[in-house]
Formats: C-alpha cells, sequence, structure tokens
C-alpha cells in the first residue's frame, strides 16, 4: 500500500486521473488499490463530474462504499445525487450500519427510506433501530456489525465463527458473550481465544467482570468512559441488559471532536457559526442573540459610568484607567471559565472537590491582583505622580481580580448543576459580567477616596 507524500502526491494523482480519463480500467484499479484508503478519499474529491462518473463503473458498490464512508457528510449528500439509484442502495448496503444510519439521517426523509426499503430485511432492521435512538446517545453511535459468542461455545467453534463473520465486523480484538437470552455475560479477547485449547468452552476463558453502557446514555459520558479504561470498544445494553450493539474507539474520537467544537462554540459565543461552509448570512443570525444579549449587558455598564459621573468629572484623569480594570477582571474571569469547564468535562471536579477548586481559583485571583497591583503602585506614580491615584487603582485590580476568578469559576458550576452545558457560560458573557462587576469595584472606591484626591 502507497501512502503518498507532498513530494508524489500531485504526480501519482495524475497518473490515476490519466488511467480514468483513457478508460485504462485495470491500470486506474492497480494504481488506485495501491493507495492508503484517505490518500483514495482525496483522489476522489479532485476528480471533475465526467471523472467521478467513470469510477463508479470501475469500482463495485462494495468497493466505492469504503470511499463514500469516509467522506464527509455534506460530500456525502452532493455526490449520492450522481449514483444511479441502485447502486446507490448497493452502497449503503455495503457501508458499516452505524455509518449508513448516520448519512440516511441527514438527508431527506422520502428518499432515506427510498433507499431503505430497497435494502436487505436485516440491514433495513439494524438501521431502522438505529434511527429510533435519541440522538447523542450511546444507540444512536453504537453499530450492529458485531460478533457475539455464546458461553457454552467451544473456542473450536468460535474460531470458525471469526472466519466466516470477522470480515463483516467492526471490531474482533474483543468479543461479548451472552447467554440464551441475549443478556450480556461476559468479554473474552481475541489473545484469550488464540492461546486456549480448541476444546475449551469460552465460559471458562471469558471474564465476567465487563463494563457495558446503557442504549441511552449521554455520548459524552461514553466517551469519558473510554478515556478512563483505554478502551477500544464497549457493549451497549439496554435496561434488561440484553446486547445490542458496540461502540468503537473510531466513533468515539468523532464524538470527542463534535463535543470539543460545540464547546468551543459555546464559549466563543457562536455555536454553530464556527463552519466555514455556512454563509455569512447563516452565520450573523447564529450570532446575533448573543452579541445583542451582550449588547444590553454593555448598556449596563455604561448606566455605572453614568452614576458616578459625578467622580469622573472631580478627577477625569480615572476614565483612562477604565479599560484596564474592565479587561483585567474580563480576561480573568475567562481563564478560570476555561479551567472550570475543563474540569467538568474530564471529571476533575469529583476527584479535587468543589470547595478545592474555588479556592485554588480565588487564591490564583488574589496573587494575580496583588502582582497587577504592585505593578501599578510603581508605574502609575511615574507617569501621573500621584500615589493616591495609584492605590485606588491598585486595590480596584485587586479586588476586580480576586472576585472575577470566583465569578469564572462558580458560574459554570451553577448551569452544570441546572442540567445545562456550562460551556454556555461563554467567555464573552463572563467577561461582561466581570466588567461591570470591575466598573462597580473600581468607582465605589474612587468614590470613596474622592475626597483626598
Amino acid at each position: 500500500m502507497v501512502k503518498l507524500t507532498e513530494q508524489n502526491r500531485e504526480e501519482y494523482a495524475q497518473s490515476i486521473l490519466h488511467a480514468i480519463d483513457e478508460s485504462h480500467i485495470q491500470q486506474f484499479r492497480q494504481l488506485f488499490f495501491e493507495l492508503h484508503p484517505q490518500d483514495q478519499v482525496d483522489v476522489y474529491l479532485s476528480m471533475n463530474k465526467p471523472q467521478r462518473k467513470n469510477i463508479y463503473e470501475f469500482l463495485s458498490p462494495d468497493e466505492f462504499a469504503e470511499i463514500f464512508e469516509e467522506l464527509e457528510l455534506d460530500d456525502q449528500k452532493k455526490f449520492i445525487q450522481e449514483l444511479d439509484e441502485h447502486y446507490a442502495q448497493d452502497v449503503i448496503s455495503h457501508m458499516s450500519t452505524d455509518d449508513a444510519a448516520d448519512f440516511l439521517a441527514e438527508i431527506q426523509e422520502a428518499k432515506a427510506f427510498a433507499i431503505i426499503d430497497g435494502l436487505e430485511a436485516e440491514d433495513a432492521k439494524d438501521i431502522k433501530e438505529l434511527l429510533s435512538y435519541e440522538d447523542e446517545t450511546a444507540g444512536s453511535i453504537m453499530t450492529k456489525d458485531f460478533v457475539n459468542l455464546h458461553a457454552s461455545s467451544t473456542i473450536r467453534d468460535v474460531i470458525k465463527l471469526l472466519r466466516h463473520e470477522g470480515p463483516d465486523a467492526e471490531t474482533i480484538y474483543y468479543l461479548y458473550v451472552v447467554n440464551e437470552k441475549e443478556e450480556l455475560v461476559g468479554v473474552v479477547s481475541l489473545r484469550d481465544l488464540i492461546t486456549s485449547e480448541p476444546d475449551a468452552l469460552v465460559e471458562e476463558v471469558m471474564s465476567t467482570r465487563v463494563v457495558s453502557v446503557k442504549v441511552n446514555e449521554d455520548q459524552e459520558d461514553v466517551a469519558s468512559l473510554f478515556k478512563k479504561y483505554d478502551f477500544l470498544a464497549v457493549p451497549v445494553v439496554t435496561e434488561h441488559k440484553k446486547l445490542v450493539g458496540i461502540i468503537t474507539v473510531d466513533d468515539i474520537l468523532d464524538v470527542m471532536e463534535e463535543e470539543a467544537s460545540e464547546d468551543l462554540d459555546e464559549f466563543a459565543a457562536s455555536r454553530g457559526a464556527t463552519d466555514l461552509t455556512i454563509t455569512p448570512f447563516t452565520a450573523a443570525k447564529k450570532r446575533a442573540p448573543w452579541i445583542i444579549l451582550l449588547m444590553f449587558f454593555g448598556m449596563i455598564s455604561a448606566n455605572i459610568i453614568a452614576q458616578f459621573e459625578a467622580t469622573l468629572e472631580a478627577v477625569v484623569l480615572l476614565a483612562g484607567f477604565i479599560p484596564l480594570i474592565m479587561g483585567s477582571a474580563g480576561n480573568a474571569g475567562t481563564q478560570s471559565l476555561a479551567v472550570a469547564v475543563r474540569s467538568l468535562a474530564l471529571g476533575n471536579l469529583e476527584k479535587k472537590g468543589l470547595g478545592k477548586m474555588i479556592f485554588r481559583e480565588f487564591s490564583t485571583g488574589v496573587l494575580l491582583g496583588l502582582t497587577c497591583a504592585a505593578v501599578l503602585l510603581i508605574i502609575i506614580p511615574f507617569i501621573h505622580e500621584s500615589y493616591l491615584l495609584a492605590f485606588i487603582v491598585g486595590v480596584s485590580i485587586f479586588l476586580s481580580l480576586s472576585v472575577a476568578t470566583v465569578i469564572g469559576t462558580i458560574v459554570p458550576l451553577i448551569i452544570n448543576k441546572l442540567k445545562l452545558d456550562p460551556a454556555i457560560a461563554s467567555g464573552p458573557f463572563i467577561t461582561t459580567v466581570n466588567d461591570i462587576v470591575g466598573l462597580m469595584i473600581y468607582f465605589t472606591v474612587a468614590t470613596a477616596l474622592l475626597a483626598y484626591l
């Protein structure tokens, strides 16, 4: 198998495209199947429409299915339009059931059911089952392409079974054992099977300590389970412990990427707007609610400044330090927000304790505040020749940073307790809240010491 480098990628791809244009089927197949699967996808995406039309003739549905299921969803929806109806059905039938279900869930319902109706009864049943589960649950991301064993089978029988069913299974490194009621009772590794005597029974070599997930469990919790135990796969069971599917590590990597993207979107107050494929209008529509909400919060800041107009009129120089106070408090709060959200996502909060994390962030804020205050007590008198002004700004920055870190920590924890995604305590939201708090502290301290300025 050839894995293309940057140096020979273009040249090799051109050879493949030339073979397509000249209808040299054997040459094309020889070159194409020497490639790494991901490079095959890249070459396919580089083709024009006539070349893609040829490739549908050069590749069987089974062969093209391996390419199709590696495409991004938008590309799948685009290229499925180019396929003959029967060819498309054959492609779907050769895909993994979970990948097929993910694709069919995103296209028009009428077209999806037309494709499903053309599949073999067993494939159609499996895909319909996967489509019936709620989004972002274990059931919705599991696959039905797995091999299960019976405890009473011999190792010899299992090896024969794997030779027959193994090529179509998602993974065979770990095999799950069921009883006569199809309930999960154990797990056995491929290593255990190979090293055991042929006449030994599965129940003699299996482990009964099986970690499983229920079909309605949140996919993020499943991802945490994979991370904790370093699983390659995990079985999915019903409330009655009936084995209905497995989740493999490649699907969990997709989940982790999806969840990370969602958290980033929430953190930036731009959920659904970070996708570069959407139009500017759609991006603006998705971002507008947060921007408008934060604009109203900004008006609160303006009203606070207006309330302390007399203080500003007395010492105009105070206005020059407003951006410093607001920016520092907002930045400190956002940093603590990131720590809290990350701890919740990784489950570290349960290990370290709520009180310890809040105290740790508060202590961090105090130390940051003292450091910034010390710097300002040196710089401001040098520039503005006023030790009292330096004291006001220094005390304000100290109190603002101390409070901002606590706010940045507590807000996502409260949201998490309300069973909401803590990432919605976005950076812009926390920044705006801490701007308001910082202004209140600054003008309160300045007003209290105004007589001495």
